[in-house]
């Protein structure tokens, strides 16, 4: 039985961003985050001016403080054109093992389809489950606007919702989920994508990209 208080817990939202700060985050593998990640008009914005290899230098990707296992998330993205960047869950922050958070948890696509290449691979585009899942119907908006995600993950169960339609929905850690992993680009990371709790990452993937309004409730 849960206690009183913890029910209320699970009742309740939880800022992930407060609009004003970066606290609640850091850099993956580090104790502090990048001075390119930015706190701007209430959004959280990474600044890829000044590039490193494919990411940004005082960049890189960034997680959660917390780590959660049934979670309703919410929040709204918006891309540069040609941007590229992701939402990665269950994400499990050992560098020494893993070297990015999506080396170990599911990504949902940040990208702008009409100008990046990624979007002419099929589960590349944005909405998808990265390399996993398409997603159906599309309802991404154009870059440089917003659009509102809500992710889902409950008693094994995951569904994306964007812009209010659900467009993806599937089963985790089943066997047809382990067929998805065997058949992706993932099928040669241990424990990728079978992790039951972890982490929340934003992806630097060396592209301007915004996100605001991120919140999280525990179910």
């Amino acid at each position: 039985m849960e206690t009183q208080a913890q029910a209320k817990q699970h009742e309740e939202w939880q800022l992930l961003f407060d609009g004003k700060t970066t606290t609640g985050w850091h850099t993956y593998g580090e104790k502090t985050i990048g001075k390119a990640w930015k706190v701007e008009d209430g959004t959280l914005r990474l600044d890829a001016s000044s590039k490193k290899d494919w990411q940004t230098a005082e960049g890189g990707d960034i997680v959660t403080d917390q780590s959660f296992d049934n979670f309703h998330l919410k929040m709204e993205w918006k891309i540069a054109p040609n941007g590229n960047s992701g939402i990665i869950l269950f994400v499990q922050e050992d560098s020494a093992l893993y070297p990015y958070p999506w080396s170990t948890g599911p990504e949902i696509q940040v990208l702008d389809n009409a100008g990046h290449p990624d979007a002419k691979i099929q589960k590349h585009r944005a909405g998808d489950l990265y390399d996993l899942i398409a997603s159906s119907p599309e309802t991404v908006k154009p870059a440089g606007q917003w659009n509102q995600v809500e992710i889902i993950s409950q008693n094994s169960q995951l569904t994306v919702t964007l812009n209010g339609t659900q467009v993806v929905a599937t089963t985790l850690w089943d066997d047809a989920w382990k067929q998805l992993i065997a058949k992706s680009k993932f099928a040669q990371m241990p424990g990728f994508g079978m992790f039951q709790s972890g982490k929340i990452a934003l992806q630097d993937h060396g592209d301007d990209v915004w996100y605001r309004h991120i919140m999280i409730k525990r179910l």
